[in-house]
């Protein structure tokens, strides 16, 4: 590892741009999320039926973010990632917009995929980024701090349903949301390109891989970590698990007698404020159990998930209306927003610097192609067949089982942590 980068201090202008990149996947994730939000406006309005909406929702936005997100991520371990997270932010910003004039099925369709293209850009190459901005030990925290992004976004989507979307209407606000995407991505377009630690500009414009190549290079890289291939097996668990938790504002409603105004406005300050702690302590907490301990900061998430479950066990259990339910969503979203920081910092420094975007997209795509679409699929057929089959509580057997799958997530992490120290000690990729 190279010691200038571990010691190497932050600035503000390395503060800055963290920020910038921060706002950004905030608007990332709420345009992502507007589709689940204003479902209940959308659906009746277009006249979709649940299956297409399950379809807008996962497979025609997950199939093209993912894939891409693998093929966007080896273009920007060879071009200016600036100016692709530009085009990205522009390209989602604009059919969003484009969205709100869906008439149905098919016009809700085809610019729901292109969104999926655009947001594949963004995070591979933020990694990338912040892994030349940021010195080796305090990944944990840059990553911690772009990913409040997640929490703070899917919230606040659903604040916007909530509240504005009465107002205006949600085919309004998503041609607002599309107008200040365009103007982000504008300011965005005059940030400088961070220079590449581990190669020189010139040496980078003349030793520039084919995209072919960068791919190969970067799946090659995977098997040679174990730390690495455990913690993406711990993510891909929590993944299948929150797959199945697609359903969980049908069980609060179905089976928990909440009202879906209540329940959705609940779940959206609870996701900003566990999930801003939970992004901010597993960054941050990653970054100091590494640093005290030289243990890797997937260690931590074994041990927030293992606090967790009680609680989540409590959740699932509990009637509604039961004090449990809000703490228990409360430790469930701290819990796996805390996963994130940990994990893309282990991945940035457990492969080649050169090829860092293409394996996180991999990572990405394992994540969503794997583990939501195995967690989404399975969990809606298991719950299709104990309904045919009479089953009382067929949404809450099925919240229990993926809460059970992601306890499996614990050794994974555990192992992780220690395959790192290992794997460090006798230094690295």
């Amino acid at each position: 590892m190279n010691d200038a980068h571990q010691k190497a201090s932050i600035t503000g202008s390395d503060l800055r741009l963290l920020c910038l990149l921060t706002i950004l996947n905030v608007l990332n994730m709420v345009d992502r999320n507007l589709l689940t939000s204003f479902s209940a406006y959308i659906v009746p309005d277009l006249g979709l039926s649940n299956t297409e909406f399950g379809l807008l929702t996962g497979l025609v936005f997950l199939f093209f973010y993912s894939i891409m997100g693998l093929f966007m991520g080896a273009l920007a371990d060879t071009m200016n990632r600036v100016h692709l997270i530009t085009f990205g932010v522009a390209l989602w910003s604009a059919l969003t917009a484009v969205s709100g004039a869906a008439k149905g099925f098919i016009s809700m369709a085809i610019p729901r995929m292109f969104i999926g293209v655009g947001e594949s850009i963004m995070t591979p190459s933020a990694m990338s980024i912040l892994a030349d901005r940021f010195p080796a030990d305090r990944l944990g925290f840059a990553a911690g701090f772009y990913y409040l992004g997640a929490p703070i976004g899917a919230g606040a989507s659903f604040l916007i349903a909530g509240y504005l979307g009465p107002l205006i209407g949600w085919r309004n606000c998503f041609y607002l949301l599309g107008g200040i995407g365009l103007l982000l991505a504008f300011v965005f377009l005059f940030v400088k390109e961070p220079q590449r630690r581990h190669v020189s500009e010139n040496q980078f414009s003349g030793q520039m891989m084919r995209v072919s190549h960068v791919i190969k290079t970067a799946l090659s890289a995977i098997p040679k970590s174990r730390a690495l291939m455990l913690t993406m097996a711990g993510g891909t668990i929590m993944h299948v698990a929150v797959g199945g938790a697609f359903f969980e504002q049908l069980w609060f409603v179905e089976e928990r007698g909440y009202e879906r105004a209540e329940i959705a406005k609940m779940t959206g300050w609870l996701m900003m404020t566990a999930g801003v702690l939970g992004a901010m302590l597993g960054g941050i907490g990653g970054d100091w159990v590494t640093a005290r301990t030289g243990l890797g900061r997937p260690i931590i998430l074994a041990g927030l998930i293992l606090l967790a479950a009680p609680f989540l066990l409590a959740l699932r259990l509990s009637p509604g209306g039961s004090i449990w339910i809000p703490v228990g969503l409360f430790f469930g979203l701290l819990q796996f927003c805390a996963f994130p920081g940990p994990t893309f910092a282990t991945v940035q420094e457990l492969v080649p610097p050169q090829v860092r975007s293409t394996i996180v997209a991999a990572t990405i795509l394992m994540f969503n192609i794997v583990g939501l679409g195995i967690g989404i699929t399975f969990t809606g057929i298991a719950i299709d067949a104990m309904v045919a089959a009479g089953w009382n509580q067929p949404y809450s057997l099925a919240m229990i089982g993926s809460t059970i799958i992601s306890f499996l997530a614990i050794p994974c992490y555990l192992f992780a942590g220690i395959y790192y120290k290992r794997e460090m000690a006798s230094g690295g990729t």
